[in-house]
């Protein structure tokens, strides 16, 4: 389990890069309310490792490439590139390497990964609103991460059916971000990443509901592994 946007802390030297703006970080473009909770109770349940960050998005975005233009918010562009340099070595290269140890180890344990990378989106984005609770975001072309998607997708709506399920929303599961990235390092056969997207209007909801949210998630997903772990393509 990872949760790339966590929390929305900003690190004491690059503070003053965000003075006045405590309404910025405290939004979705700031860090992903829920996604760091829906990561522990799922890797509490499946005693599975948890790698988490929780400085913001804005400061250095861990789930884009380098280069990427939304890597960093343009306060941090626009300082010098050593300093840029030193973000990155501070934060961005170390999770990447640990998040790439991690699944090399555990390929060389069991022979096959599932990672879940769990993410929220906001449901109004520019006045478009985004109709769906969860998305299920996976690359096509992986038969595994087709197939588990499929399945997640058919238990949810036995066990939820009040939640709306989409696929590939809202946004395409082979975009730029971590999955992508570890998907180039192995192969189908041994690492199957998805990443799981949270409406945040659902996260905001009263406890109960983001408590009951948060069980047919972990619910489904173990039913799905227990089920199909070894029919899994």
């Amino acid at each position: 389990m990872t949760c790339e946007h966590g929390g929305n802390r900003v690190p004491e030297p690059y503070r003053y890069l965000f003075e006045g703006e405590q309404d910025l970080l405290a939004s979705h473009r700031g860090f992903d309310p829920g996604a760091l909770t829906m990561a522990q109770a799922m890797a509490t349940h499946f005693r599975a490792p948890l790698l988490a960050s929780t400085v913001s998005r804005l400061v250095v975005d861990l789930n884009r490439s380098i280069g990427h233009r939304h890597l960093h918010r343009q306060a941090i562009f626009a300082l010098a590139a050593e300093v840029r340099q030193e973000i990155v070595a501070r934060f961005y290269h170390p999770y990447r390497l640990e998040a790439r140890r991690l699944v090399a180890q555990g390929v060389a344990r069991r022979g096959r990964v599932v990672h879940v990378s769990c993410h929220s989106f906001t449901d109004n984005l520019d006045g478009v609103l985004r109709r769906a609770d969860i998305g299920l975001l996976y690359d096509p072309a992986r038969p595994g991460e087709r197939a588990l998607c499929a399945r997640w997708k058919s238990v949810l709506r036995v066990i939820a059916p009040e939640l709306e399920v989409r696929r590939n929303f809202p946004y395409e599961g082979r975009n730029d971000g971590m999955t992508t990235w570890l998907r180039t390092l192995f192969p189908p056969d041994h690492y199957l990443g998805i990443e799981l997207e949270l409406n945040q209007s659902n996260v905001l909801h009263p406890a109960r509901t983001w408590t009951l949210l948060r069980r047919s998630l972990v619910t489904s997903l173990n039913t799905v592994l227990g089920a199909s772990a070894e029919a899994l393509p």
